[in-house]
């Protein structure tokens, strides 16, 4: 089924309630805009982390760690590496 929806001078589009309700969308929701043979694609962001889970190895030092724990490491690591000093 098709849907008209208008896009905004700030390019911002409002996906009409049905479809929305149909697809499972939520508020506050991170999606993947594609493009492919000039159509854009919406899809959910967690649906492309569940197909990619276990696709890439868990370095060892995060096995057996919760995702908050792995989060707040990897942020200390990066954040201690890009503002060392010299």
């Amino acid at each position: 089924m098709s849907y008209m929806a208008t896009i905004t001078s700030k390019k911002q589009l409002t996906l009409p309630a049905e479809l929305f309700r149909k697809v499972g969308f939520r508020v506050g929701q991170k999606v993947i805009v594609s493009e492919e043979n000039g159509q854009l694609m919406l899809s959910s962001a967690e649906k492309l982390v569940e197909e990619l889970a276990g696709s890439v190895p868990v370095p060892r030092k995060w096995k057996g760690k919760g995702i908050g724990s792995v989060i707040n490491q990897a942020k200390d690591e990066y954040f201690k590496e890009k503002y060392k000093r010299a």
